[in-house]
């Protein structure tokens, strides 16, 4: 069954603690009715350096991605539908769904 990515990229963080313990359970729940088609849940992405064409290195991202989900369905709708029901949206954020392809050899 194909794998996919689902990148949270951009949200706006929560404005209290309180918001944030909310957003936190609502986002612990989705992962959870995903069960076993979670492969990978909530990875964020933390400590991000960023490495240039001529070798060096600079502290940061070049984008707003902060963590990723791989999940394992049927096609890229079941993958969307999975997304589209993601609480990580209702902060502003976005998702960024791709298939996950396999290298040769």
């Amino acid at each position: 069954m194909p794998q996919f990515v689902l990148m949270y990229v951009g949200g706006n963080p929560p404005e209290t603690p309180e918001e944030g313990q909310r957003n936190f359970a609502r986002y612990k729940q989705w992962l959870d009715d995903l069960g076993d088609e979670a492969v990978s849940p909530g990875n964020p992405l933390m400590n991000t350096r960023t490495v240039h064409p001529q070798g060096h290195v600079t502290e940061g991202s070049q984008t707003t991605a902060s963590g990723y989900t791989i999940v394992e369905c049927e096609d890229m709708e079941a993958a969307l539908t999975i997304a589209q029901a993601c609480p990580f949206l209702d902060t502003g954020g976005a998702l960024e769904v791709s298939q996950l392809g396999k290298m040769p050899g």
